[in-house]
């Protein structure tokens, strides 16, 4: 029961998930788990929303309250210790927050729908840097190279021996805006032309031309991963961050707003002409 690519964020909410199915196939409320432990009942509640991980004791005692096979236990014990290791974004401490970049590495598919920039899986060094001198004007230089060293880790998804497949819908107005000046611009223009022959990535842009459409709330990301498990989650971003949501009519929402953007942009060939051609203007 490991998951994909290595996330210790998408084991401990797996581990939740199953914790939490268990304890209701036994019939246990949280209450009384919690008094048979000792602890309170917001750890226990915590630990199966993966806010939180379990050690592999507590999994064990939880477990053993269930009248869990010892198979099912040494299992669940095992994902409980992989769910303790550090992914290799953390040593990043307060650069980013690590839930997002951990659920990302997790990801099976990723959808994902911008309306200022160009998203960070596909962004050039030069681009990234500009972004975060603008936005965030008081950050250190040495905190700005540390955010692009991890867009660059993240990178990496793309072209690893088990890629994420990539869709994603751009606003026009992402390709109009010129961050960094013309040659940082068409730089980017031409990085995104080139990934969008990747057969694990597809880039659409969405036109001024199509007016209103079922995007105008704002940009979000679709995570979507293979296992059952495994619920698939949007994260909606905001000026201060973002923020997950998960639940079954929040993901039918965003999914259908996806499919509606993608049916009103271009076809993934006229979006890579026009992103050619924009590039060539800059030039």
């Amino acid at each position: 029961m490991t998951a994909r690519r290595g996330s210790p964020t998408a084991r401990r909410r797996r581990l939740g998930a199953e914790l939490r199915r268990l304890r209701d196939a036994s019939g246990f409320t949280i209450e009384f788990v919690a008094e048979r432990l000792e602890c309170s009942a917001s750890k226990i509640s915590r630990i199966e929303t993966g806010q939180i991980g379990a050690s592999p004791r507590d999994v064990r005692d939880i477990l053993t309250i269930y009248s869990s096979p010892q198979s099912e236990i040494e299992s669940l014990v095992q994902v409980a210790r992989e769910a303790r290791q550090k992914g290799w974004w953390q040593s990043y401490g307060v650069v980013l927050t690590g839930a997002y970049v951990g659920f990302e590495a997790a990801a099976d598919k990723i959808d994902t729908f911008e309306v200022v920039c160009v998203p960070g899986l596909l962004q050039t060094a030069e681009y990234a840097r500009h972004l975060m001198l603008v936005g965030n004007p008081d950050m250190s230089q040495d905190e700005i190279e540390s955010r692009i060293s991890i867009r660059k880790q993240r990178q990496s998804l793309l072209t690893q021996d088990e890629p994420v497949d990539l869709r994603v819908v751009l606003d026009e107005a992402v390709l109009a805006r010129l961050v960094g000046g013309a040659e940082v611009m068409r730089r980017q223009l031409e990085r995104l032309a080139t990934e969008a022959e990747r057969p694990n990535v597809t880039i659409q842009v969405l036109p001024f031309r199509a007016g209103a459409h079922s995007g105008m709330e704002g940009a979000f990301c679709i995570l979507r991963f293979a296992e059952e498990v495994d619920p698939d989650m949007t994260y909606v971003t905001m000026a201060t961050g973002g923020v997950f949501q998960e639940k079954d009519d929040e993901m039918t929402r965003y999914s259908f707003i996806f499919d509606r953007l993608r049916e009103t942009a271009l076809s993934p060939e006229e979006s890579v002409k026009l992103i050619i051609d924009r590039a060539r203007e800059l030039q």
